[in-house]
């Protein structure tokens, strides 16, 4: 898999279309100083909208790199557009050995990396089951993940309905459970980090 990420790229579409974004999304950030400047770290966040790549990257500084559902690269326009802001494409259908070597690399290289861990979009707004990958990659590469929250008050998700975003403290694999690296271990810790995302997620749907 060839990178054609550009930092450049990124940060110029970030500065130009950004804007729009937060205007129709009217995002709610808390917490954006959680990631830290420099190092490697993986921001793993559940999935409501088409726009929650964009926007979590938004909230912060330095550019995160996300993996997308490969059919979304069957655009030749988005393929381009995907592929120079860092996104790289991932078969939900196969094991994806080209992709994980692909994330850890990214990992390798000190770069922030975002993974929806639910795998899909929740139709519904509401948490779906997470699955395990980034926390493998996590044990895998010694790196610390943080949980982000993703949610919109409206479960109808229309333009200008409010959004809010939180980034929750960076927290360990083993904190989560991990000890040995087994599949067991990684689907608990998986259901932990979910657990830490839905803490924050349930404040800012409900307003608690």
């Amino acid at each position: 898999m060839k990178d054609k990420y550009s930092k450049g790229f990124y940060l110029f579409m970030k500065a130009i279309g950004g804007w729009v974004l937060k205007l129709m999304c009217r995002p709610k950030y808390t917490n954006k100083n959680n990631l830290p400047k420099e190092g490697r770290y993986i921001l793993a966040a559940n999935h409501v909208s088409g726009v929650d790549p964009i926007l979590v990257a938004l909230g912060q500084k330095r550019p995160i790199r996300f993996m997308a559902k490969k059919e979304l690269f069957e655009n030749k326009f988005v393929k381009f557009l995907f592929s120079r802001l860092g996104t790289f494409a991932i078969d939900r259908s196969s094991k994806n050995d080209e992709a994980l070597e692909f994330s850890r690399n990214i990992i390798a290289n000190g770069d922030a990396l975002g993974i929806f861990i639910e795998g899909t979009r929740s139709k519904t707004n509401e948490l779906l089951r997470p699955r395990s990958g980034a926390v493998m990659l996590a044990h895998q590469t010694n790196c610390k993940i943080i949980p982000v929250s993703v949610t919109y008050r409206d479960p109808k998700k229309k333009a200008f309905t409010k959004m809010y975003i939180t980034y929750g403290d960076p927290v360990t694999v083993e904190e989560l459970g991990v000890k040995e690296g087994t599949p067991h271990e990684y689907r608990d810790a998986s259901r932990n980090l979910m657990a830490r995302i839905r803490v924050t997620w349930e404040k800012d749907k409900y307003g608690n």
